[in-house]
């Protein structure tokens, strides 16, 4: 597979509908590491990554995940989403989600980080396991609906109360061939020197 590095960037995109297949922990190891090289404020480093494959486990995220989706998040995105992209996000929230074989909780330990720049050092760190996992020919997504249940969760995988689940990755290999992503070209959206300068 060629892992050269814009072509993984331009390969990447969310998944959401998982096979059966397993993945090995080296594969995830590989995926964890590349996560920690990612930039954080004052090199804190405050992700803790919790790697799920209990059914039981993965099933009591995906209730959470469902429950989220059916009290808000549906109604919020039905007008807000193409139908068919509705359908995608829908899929992986009623079960997709739930049936991919790894999910990554990544969470932050917000002692070792300021509240302010939790989010600045936690999603390079969901990027960079992102890009990863494509570079092995695995499917991933960045979710965040279940992160609004964080006591549920924290009960759920014993984490610290100073331990927040900040976002939830499945990871898997993709029940079918994903397609390349559809982006708008960066020149409809970058300047010179001031908005509306033209690139």
């Amino acid at each position: 597979m060629n892992n050269d590095f814009f072509e993984v960037v331009m390969r990447q995109r969310a998944c959401r509908s998982f096979s059966t297949d397993t993945v090995d922990d080296d594969s995830i190891a590989r995926v964890l590491s590349a996560a920690t090289y990612a930039p954080s404020a004052e090199n804190k480093q405050p992700w803790e990554f919790i790697v799920v494959r209990d059914d039981a486990t993965r099933a009591a995220i995906g209730d959470l995940s469902l429950r989220a989706w059916e009290a808000r998040g549906r109604a919020f995105s039905e007008g807000r989403l193409t139908p068919k992209m509705l359908a995608d996000v829908d899929q992986g929230a009623t079960g997709g989600v739930a049936n991919a074989p790894v999910n990554i909780v990544v969470c932050a330990d917000v002692q070792r980080g300021l509240d302010a720049t939790i989010p600045s050092s936690i999603f390079p760190a969901v990027q960079n396991l992102l890009l990863a996992a494509t570079a092995l020919g695995l499917g991933s997504a960045l979710t965040t609906i279940t992160t609004g249940f964080r006591s549920e969760m924290q009960a759920l995988l014993a984490l610290p109360e100073s331990v927040w689940p900040i976002a939830l990755v499945p990871i898997g290999h993709p029940a079918r061939p994903l397609g390349p992503p559809r982006r708008a070209p960066f020149t409809e959206h970058t300047h010179r020197e001031r908005y509306g300068r033209t690139w």
